[in-house]
């Protein structure tokens, strides 16, 4: 098993700390908002690998977090005229609900900013007293970033550099304009903890580093989050951390890439994000989760018009296929499921090379026309083929429904596409079949128009709604 460790930049062999077992961290999300589709990213991604790894026998536990407390959350509270803690909890369970309609698992572990408090206080009195942390005279606590000669290792960059693409907070009392908050004096009005300090709350950065040291101790296998989170997040977590306990507290770093939408980083002030319950009501899970894995972790993913549309398509025709196989009642023999088995030992092997869910989803076409041919000769390698592929298939959560319920859902959905627009993707087939390009492409549009994409094969189109 190999694993890219974002601090050394290079693929490692995967050696847990204690023989068997893994201890996982992922960085949650701060519910200022509503979940988007790189919240569900993300939470995928880790849920995978958690499941990777349990399914090579390891015995994982694995924590995320909620940051339920933070600048944004109390802006945001107060817009809506509630007290800041209401507001999160509100915030939480309208994400865990969207969560578990994209149907991905809890971890074993949740944990929250405001329920470590104690822990996050104990965590920066102790580095006060080892002299990486100072004091203000207005209530706040700064980590003392020179006082860390290894600060930089993570994003590869040193402290001339450090401020560049960072907010940096306007404190005179600060040592150094790089010092990160650990503790912020509470503003009147603002949710606040009393602390040797005074009343104030945490800094983002220390809660991940408390809640850790709290839920698994000074060390911890695999520390993950999105690549944005590189700096100046994770990078403060390790000075804080490693500062505290003189070891290295993480083995192995991953980061998970970005979100573009037709080629631009999604963001609020772009207009752009993709809320996570609006995608649901247009797609699948499956189909969502599809287009999201082709993708290789680590890299960006660009969301066009047609991506979850052609995910879609690409799930419907997996379905068909194991519908068809299941109905025909082809009889397997051991022989068959051993032949089988090729599938999942081939799933393995993509996985076990930086969790590759996009070679591994690649290699379901090749399944898809061996089914085809076992069919073709009434072989029962077909049904043996079949469910493996689901059972394999199944931990990247696609092809996890019967598929004669997903056979019934795909009718009921064609048979309620309007028949104007019917009429014109008959139309635009009768084009293609005339090799009219031009025509097809101005019926395309005008599908497009009517909120329909269109997919051609040799036998035929689909329709799915935009």
């Amino acid at each position: 098993m190999k694993i890219y460790n974002s601090l050394t930049r290079r693929k490692e062999e995967f050696v847990p700390l204690e023989e068997g077992k893994v201890k996982m961290y992922a960085c949650g999300i701060t519910v200022s908002g509503e979940a988007h589709i790189g919240h569900g990213y993300q939470a995928l991604i880790y849920d995978i690998m958690r499941k990777f790894l349990e399914k090579l026998g390891y015995q994982v536990v694995y924590a995320r977090n909620y940051t339920d407390v933070d600048d944004k959350i109390i802006a945001r509270s107060a817009e809506a005229g509630v007290p800041a803690d209401e507001y999160a909890e509100k915030m939480i369970e309208k994400i865990n609900a969207v969560m578990s309609k994209l149907r991905v698992d809890d971890p074993n572990v949740w944990l929250k900013a405001t329920q470590n408090i104690e822990n996050i206080i104990e965590f920066i009195e102790k580095l006060i007293q080892k002299g990486h942390a100072y004091p203000t005279a207005n209530g706040d606590v700064y980590f003392d970033v020179a006082s860390y000669p290894a600060y930089g290792q993570l994003s590869n960059r040193n402290l001339d550099d450090a401020l560049d693409g960072v907010r940096i907070d306007n404190d005179e009392d600060k040592k150094n304009a790089y010092d990160f908050a650990l503790w912020k004096s509470a503003k009147p009005g603002e949710i606040c903890w009393t602390s040797p300090w005074g009343k104030g709350r945490p800094g983002w950065h220390i809660e991940c580093s408390a809640m850790n040291l709290a839920a698994f101790g000074d060390q911890i296998d695999i520390h993950g989050g999105g690549r944005d989170l590189i700096f100046p997040h994770h990078e403060n977590e390790i000075a804080q951390t490693e500062a505290l306990t003189g070891k290295r507290f993480v083995q192995y770093w991953t980061h998970n890439g970005l979100i573009k939408v037709n080629g631009q980083k999604m963001s609020k002030s772009l207009g752009n994000s993709l809320l996570l319950s609006d995608l649901l009501e247009k797609y699948s899970d499956e189909a969502i989760k599809y287009a999201l894995l082709q993708t290789n972790y680590r890299g960006d993913i660009n969301i066009t018009d047609d991506l979850f549309p052609m995910a879609e398509g690409h799930i419907r025709n997996f379905y068909k296929l194991l519908h068809t196989v299941y109905a025909s009642n082809l009889p397997m023999t051991a022989e068959d499921e051993a032949a089988a088995k090729k599938i999942d030992e081939e799933f393995n092997a993509c996985m076990s090379d930086d969790f590759n869910t996009a070679l591994a989803l690649s290699n379901l076409f090749g399944y898809a026309k061996e089914i085809n041919k076992f069919l073709a000769a009434k072989d029962g390698k077909a049904t043996a083929y079949a469910k493996q592929m689901q059972k394999t298939y199944s931990l990247l959560g696609v092809l996890t429904r019967e598929p004669a319920e997903y056979e019934a859902l795909f009718a009921a959905e064609e048979s309620s596409i309007p028949a104007d627009v019917q009429a014109v993707a008959e139309e635009r087939w009768a084009a293609r079949q005339n090799r009219d390009w031009a025509k097809s492409d101005e019926l395309r549009a005008k599908l497009a128009e009517m909120g329909y994409a269109v997919k051609d094969s040799k036998t035929g189109y689909e329709l799915t709604k935009l």
